[in-house]
């Protein structure tokens, strides 16, 4: 299977593309409050802000409209706009049914070459908890749910699991924000990725199920 592409757009090289890195700081400027519910978002204004073109913007913004942060309307162009409470959670529903099929299908499929990527992958997570680095983090979480995903050998249920934790993306990151999460989840990736080492399909279906669950509930911080 082919190497998949974490949310954030990356090059052939592996390096977060200028509209890519554009779109989680916008993002995470949305979810900390710094540009609040209704505030127009310039092309221009942020290409000036943030030192490129309006090109990569405009790519931003259509991207953040699917993920819900930002609408766009007639006559006002592009706004911030915090998706309902229910929408959320409609669509973490569908992530916790897809990330637990893919939790059981790489129990059952792993190789033994990815089991032990996997294991040492999560190991090197634990000192990121330790000192708090949020956004390291954060990146390698992507990573460590991409190599659940390949680990399934399903290359339908990848595209559509990535299609929907594209939406969510902006939420899973932020959520890393909050007191103890980075501990919290360090914990339930650890209970995933036991389960999937000793070829417990039942085991890392239930763990990532309510890993997926927790992280639709601390994201209620983040909807109206």
């Amino acid at each position: 299977m082919n190497q998949l592409k974490p949310e954030f757009d990356l090059d052939l090289a592996g390096k977060q593309t200028r509209a890519g890195s554009l779109r989680q700081r916008i993002a995470d400027e949305i979810l900390s409050g710094r540009l609040p519910p209704g505030a127009r978002l310039e092309e221009q204004d942020l290409a000036d802000r943030f030192g490129v073109s309006r090109t990569p913007v405009r790519e931003a913004l259509k991207a953040l409209v699917e993920t819900g942060l930002v609408e766009i309307r007639p006559h006002r162009g592009a706004l911030v706009a915090i998706p309902s409470r229910q929408h959320m959670h409609d669509l973490f529903e569908v992530m916790r049914e897809l990330e637990a099929i893919s939790a059981r299908y790489a129990a059952q499929r792993m190789t033994a070459a990815e089991r032990k990527k996997l294991e040492e992958f999560h190991e090197r997570t634990r000192i990121l908890v330790r000192d708090g680095e949020i956004d390291a983090y954060a990146q390698m979480n992507v990573g460590f749910h991409t190599l659940i995903y390949e680990g399934t050998h399903n290359t339908a249920l990848v595209e559509n699991t990535m299609a929907v934790r594209q939406r969510l993306s902006p939420f899973r990151r932020a959520q890393f924000r909050l007191v103890g999460r980075l501990a919290s989840s360090f914990a339930e990736h650890d209970a995933v990725v036991r389960a999937i080492l000793q070829g417990d399909a039942a085991a890392a279906e239930t763990a990532m199920a309510h890993h997926i669950g927790t992280v639709d509930t601390v994201s209620e911080e983040f909807t109206r």
